[in-house]
C-alpha cells in the first residue's frame, strides 16, 4: 500500500517539475516596490461582500474591510477591537459593551453603537429569508428569531443603544459571545450606504467599511483590489495592521504553485501532496504551516447490531494498536499533524485533554487476549466507513492505513466501505441505522468559528449530534434504534394508537391514555430534574418558558377548542408527538416525553454525563469554565474508546521571502483570512 501511494505521488510531482521548468530556482519579488501583495480566495465563491451571506467573502470581511467589537490577533486569539470595555450581568444574559470613540468608517464618519444595532436588525429582517442568521450574534439576541418570523416588532429584539458608544445586548440565555462577535456576520455595516443602495452597497463605488482596508475595485468572482482606509485607527496596544498599501485578492488558480513561481502570487496555498513535495525540494524556506480546527478520528459507527466493540477492552486494544506516525507520513505525505486528542497546540482545551492509549502494540495484544480474542481469534470483520475517493482521497487512504495496522498488529480483519456524501453525513450527524454494520467511521470534527460550544471539535458528535442512543449496550441501542427506523415508536403506538389513524383523537376517550402517559412522564421528569447537580439543573429551566404541566394543560385544552373531527385529530397528533417519539427522517428524531424518560432511566452514565456537560457548556460565560467542560467531553469519548483521534489538518502555504503575516483561517472555510496583518520587509 505505501509503495503504491509513494509511487503515485512521485509521478504527479514529476509532472509539476516538468511543467515549471527553469522557474524552480529563483523567486524574485514583483510587488515589493509598490507595497502590493497578491493573494487568493476560494475560487468561484466571491459574489458579494455582504457578511450575512455564508460565503468566502467572510474571510475578507472579517477584520480586513470590516472590524467588529471583537476580532482575532495574528495568533488567532480573540481580542477586543472596537469594544473598549464590557460588563456581563444577569448571570451572563446581558452584555453591556462600551465602544472606542475613535473608530472610523472609510469616509471619516464615526463608528457608533447604532451602526451595530442597525446591522443586526437588518440581518434579522423578516423580509430576508436567505441570510445566514445563525452565523451572527443576531441569532443569539432575545426575540431575534421571533422578529425574523414576524411575531414581534423590532423593538422587542434584545439590542439596545444606550448612547452612541454604549450597546446593551440581551441574549436568549447565558453564554460567552466574544467568539461570535468576532465573525463576519457580526460586523457592522454603514447604514446610509445600505439605505441608499440596498442590493449594491458592496460595489466599490458605494462601499464604506470600517476595517484597515477599503474596496478600490471588485469584479464578482474575479479580482478584488483593496487599499488602505486612511481613517482607520485600531485598538490601542495591539498590532492592528501591517504596512502593505494595496491588497490584490483573486480566485485560487488551478495551478497555484506555478503561479507563485511565475510571480503572479505572493502567497499561495499548497493543496496537493505533489506540490508540497516539489516545494520541499526547491524552496523549503518559503513553506509555512498553520494548524486548523479540523480533527479526523475514528468514530463509533451507528450500527444497531451486537458488536465485539461493545466490549471496552477491545476498543482500548484497537486504540493502542494505531500508530499515527506512518499515517501522517508517508500515507498522507506530512500534510497533517498527528494528534491523540481533539485539539492542537494553542487550542483552548489542548492542555486539558488526555489520551491514556498511547501506541503500544504489545499492551494492545495483551488486552485483546484478556477478552478471549488472542491474535484476533473470533473477531468478525470490522467495517471502516470512509468518504468516497472523489469526495476525500485522504479519508480513503486513512481507512486503508487503519485497516493495515489492525491486520498486522492485532490480526483483525476489516472491510473499507467508501460511502456517498448523504450516507456519510448521516453517520456523522444522524441516528442509528439498520444498514450499517459494526465498526468505525473515519469522521471529522470542525469548528465554524472560535466559540466555546465548538471547542469539543467533534468529540461529542456521536453522543449529541441528534444521536440519542447511538452508543451503549446492545439492548439499549436496539430499543432506541426503533426511534430512527420506525415512523412512530412502536411501543408508543401499541399504548396510544397510531397517528396515521384519522379516527383517533376525535373523541375525548382516545385522549385519555395519552394524557395519563404524559402525567406519569411529567411526574418522573420533574422528580429526576430535582435530583440533578445544581449547575446542570439551572440549565434545564429557561426563564419565561412554560412548565411541562402548563404545556400539558394547553395540549389538553386544544381538544375543546378544535371544532371539527379533522382539527381534533390534528391536535391529538401534535399532542402524541409531544409525548411519544418518532422519526423525522434523515437520521433525526422527535424525542418526546416518553423517550426522554427512557433515556434518563437506561442511558449509560457516559451519555448522561455528555448531555449534562453540553448543557453547562452552552451557558458557560467564562472561557476557562467552558474549556474544562469541552475537555471533559473529549476526554470521556477518548477514554471510553468511542472516539480515537488521528490527526489535525494543517494549512500549508508559500510566502515570498519579503512577505510576512499571511494567516490560514483555522475555522471551517480555511484558506487565507485577516489579510490586514500582511507586511513587507
Amino acid at each position: 500500500m505505501r509503495r503504491k501511494i509513494a509511487a503515485a505521488a512521485a509521478a504527479v510531482s514529476s509532472g509539476l517539475v516538468a511543467s515549471v521548468g527553469i522557474m524552480s530556482g529563483a523567486t524574485p519579488i514583483a510587488s515589493a516596490a509598490t507595497k502590493t501583495v497578491t493573494t487568493t480566495y476560494v475560487a468561484g465563491a466571491l459574489q458579494t461582500l455582504d457578511p450575512i451571506v455564508w460565503g468566502s467573502q467572510i474571510l475578507i470581511d472579517q477584520g480586513t474591510v470590516f472590524e467588529g467589537l471583537f476580532g482575532y490577533n495574528p495568533k488567532n486569539q480573540l481580542e477586543p477591537k472596537i469594544a473598549q470595555t464590557w460588563k456581563v450581568s444577569d448571570g451572563g444574559r446581558v452584555w453591556t459593551i462600551f465602544l472606542r470613540h475613535n473608530a472610523r468608517w472609510s469616509n471619516g464618519q464615526p463608528v457608533t453603537a447604532q451602526d451595530f444595532a442597525f446591522t443586526w436588525l437588518r440581518d434579522l429582517s423578516p423580509s430576508d429569508a436567505t441570510g445566514a442568521i445563525w452565523a451572527s450574534i443576531a441569532s443569539q439576541l432575545k426575540n431575534g428569531w421571533a422578529y425574523h418570523a414576524g411575531q414581534v416588532p423590532a423593538s422587542a429584539v434584545g439590542v439596545k443603544v444606550i448612547n452612541p458608544y454604549e450597546l446593551q445586548l440581551t441574549l436568549t440565555g447565558p453564554m460567552n459571545i466574544e467568539g461570535i462577535l468576532a465573525i463576519a456576520g457580526s460586523m457592522p455595516l454603514y447604514p446610509p450606504a445600505i439605505k441608499a443602495h440596498p442590493s449594491t452597497w458592496w460595489q466599490a463605488k458605494y462601499f464604506v467599511g470600517d476595517g484597515p482596508y477599503t474596496v478600490q475595485s471588485f469584479v464578482p468572482n474575479g479580482k478584488l483590489v483593496l487599499t488602505r482606509n486612511r481613517y482607520y485607527v485600531g485598538h490601542p496596544g495591539e498590532f492592528n495592521v501591517g504596512n502593505v498599501q494595496t491588497l490584490i485578492v483573486q480566485p485560487i488558480p488551478s495551478v497555484p504553485v506555478e503561479d507563485y513561481l511565475a510571480n503572479k502570487l505572493d502567497v499561495a496555498l499548497i493543496a496537493t501532496a505533489s506540490d508540497y513535495q516539489y516545494a520541499l525540494q526547491h524552496f523549503k524556506s518559503q513553506i509555512r504551516k498553520a494548524p486548523e480546527a479540523d480533527i479526523s478520528y475514528l468514530a463509533w459507527d451507528h450500527s444497531i447490531y451486537p458488536s465485539v466493540l461493545d466490549n471496552q477492552k477491545i476498543r482500548e486494544a484497537i486504540a493502542m494498536a494505531i500508530n499515527r506516525a506512518p499515517i501522517v507520513n508517508p500515507v498522507l505525505d506530512n500534510m497533517v499533524r498527528g494528534t491523540s486528542v481533539f485539539a492542537y497546540p494553542g487550542f483552548p482545551t489542548y492542555k486539558l485533554e488526555h489520551n491514556p492509549y498511547a501506541y503500544n502494540l504489545k499492551k494492545a495484544r495483551q488486552l485483546l487476549a484478556q477478552t478471549g480474542h488472542r491474535n484476533g481469534r473470533g473477531i468478525p470483520t470490522i467495517y471502516i466507513y470512509t468518504q468516497t475517493n472523489a469526495a476525500s482521497p485522504q479519508s480513503v487512504l486513512t481507512g486503508e492505513a487503519i485497516a493495515h495496522e489492525l491486520k498486522t498488529g492485532l490480526n483483525i480483519n476489516t472491510k473499507i466501505e467508501p460511502t456517498n456524501s448523504t450516507e456519510y453525513g448521516l453517520m456523522s450527524y444522524g441516528g442509528t441505522d439498520s444498514t450499517i454494520k459494526p465498526g468505525y467511521c473515519v469522521d471529522t470534527g470542525v469548528a465554524n468559528w472560535n466559540s466555546p460550544t465548538a471547542w469539543t471539535l467533534g468529540a461529542n458528535q456521536n453522543a449529541l449530534s441528534i444521536g440519542n442512543g447511538i452508543f451503549g449496550s446492545y439492548a439499549f441501542r436496539r430499543h432506541t434504534g426503533a426511534w430512527y427506523i420506525d415512523t412512530y415508536d412502536p411501543r408508543n403506538v401499541a399504548a396510544w394508537g397510531n397517528p396515521t389513524n384519522t379516527q383517533l383523537g376525535v373523541t375525548y376517550a382516545s385522549w385519555k391514555p395519552l394524557i395519563a402517559a404524559a402525567q406519569k412522564d411529567i411526574a418522573y421528569l420533574n422528580a429526576w430534574q430535582a435530583k440533578q447537580p445544581a449547575a446542570y439543573r439551572a440549565t434545564l429551566t429557561v426563564a419565561g418558558q412554560p412548565t411541562l404541566t402548563q404545556l400539558l394543560a394547553k395540549y389538553e385544552g386544544s381538544w375543546k377548542t378544535a371544532k371539527t373531527a379533522a382539527t381534533k385529530h390534528a391536535a391529538w397528533v401534535s399532542f402524541w408527538k409531544w409525548v411519544g417519539t418518532y422519526s423525522n427522517g434523515s437520521g433525526s428524531i422527535g424525542l418526546g416525553l416518553n423517550g426522554q424518560v427512557y433515556l434518563d432511566q437506561h442511558e449509560p452514565k457516559l451519555l448522561a454525563n455528555m448531555v449534562m456537560w453540553e448543557a453547562e457548556l452552552n451557558v458557560a460565560v467564562k472561557a476557562k469554565q467552558a474549556a474544562h467542560l469541552a475537555a471533559e467531553q473529549a476526554n470521556a469519548m477518548i477514554q471510553s474508546g468511542y472516539a480515537i483521534p488521528l490527526y489535525a489538518a494543517e494549512g500549508i502555504y508559500l510566502e515570498k521571502p519579503n512577505v510576512h503575516g499571511a494567516q490560514i483561517n483555522p475555522w471551517s472555510w480555511q484558506n487565507f483570512y485577516q489579510m490586514q496583518y500582511l507586511r513587507l520587509s
